[in-house]
């Protein structure tokens, strides 16, 4: 039997400083397989190549990834300024509106890092374009040197609802987690949750009240050692369980039409 599907968000990205390519982080392709038990496959997020309603019958649950480049302040109603940084509009025209596709059928999504920001601005909300220029707040960066493994070590805690949703997939009310981003949510969007707070008050971990499926995002980067780590383990698992779930009902619907 087929594996469920996976789609994960691709990058755009110039391959020796010149070859335009559309990839993705082996880490995540990794924690889809090895955690999720599906098969990941990885979306060129472009609209020239790619629909929302095609992917929606292809996947069976989306991955959205973290990258360098930020969503356009234009669609949360600013002005690009140098500190909001790099921009893939493609990749906005793409899954801002799968998001909200998504939410609306009930089909699984999981948003990491530019991920978590996509979902909160497909629904509505903004964004900080720099959160360590904030006062009160920790530089969230990746630190510029080191190996990856210290790029991707755990660096503070992040605290749940207590009864939350997170707080019951983790089995916890505070974990500890990476942490490698410049922008976070400056307000919540739509039916937007945050169900978790870093140390200094950053959102870390949110999701889509009443949506009727798997909508979930955080802000950290759990692809990192998933297999391994029990807090990425338990996210991704939940995640899986989801989109198993959606690939079973959806063939059960297909046998039935059939």
């Amino acid at each position: 039997m087929a594996r469920p599907v996976v789609g994960i968000i691709g990058n755009s990205y110039l391959l020796n400083d010149q070859y335009p390519v559309h990839a993705g982080g082996q880490m995540n392709s990794d924690a889809i397989s090895e955690v999720t038990g599906c098969m990941p496959l990885i979306i060129p997020s472009d609209p020239r190549h790619v629909c929302v309603e095609d992917l929606l019958e292809v996947c069976d649950g989306f991955l959205l990834t973290g990258g360098r480049p930020n969503v356009h302040p234009e669609e949360y109603g600013e002005v690009e300024t140098a500190a909001h940084g790099e921009f893939d509009r493609p990749r906005d025209a793409v899954v801002l509106p799968l998001v909200r596709a998504c939410v609306a059928r009930g089909q699984p999504i999981l948003g990491i890092c530019r991920g978590f920001q996509e979902i909160n601005v497909a629904m509505g909300g903004t964004l900080y374009p720099e959160i360590r220029d904030l006062p009160g707040r920790m530089n969230h960066r990746m630190p510029p040197d080191g190996t990856i493994e210290e790029k991707f070590q755990l660096r503070h805690d992040v605290t749940f609802t207590e009864g939350g949703v997170f707080h019951a997939l983790m089995g916890n009310t505070v974990v500890r987690t990476n942490t490698l981003h410049g922008q976070g949510i400056k307000t919540a969007g739509a039916r937007i949750v945050i169900d978790g707070f870093a140390e200094d008050g950053t959102p870390e971990a949110i999701y889509v009240q009443g949506a009727p499926g798997f909508t979930l995002a955080v802000q950290w980067h759990p692809e990192w050692n998933a297999a391994a780590d029990p807090v990425s383990s338990k996210l991704f698992g939940g995640f899986g369980e989801a989109v198993h779930n959606w690939a079973a009902a959806r063939g059960a619907v297909a046998l039935k039409a059939g």
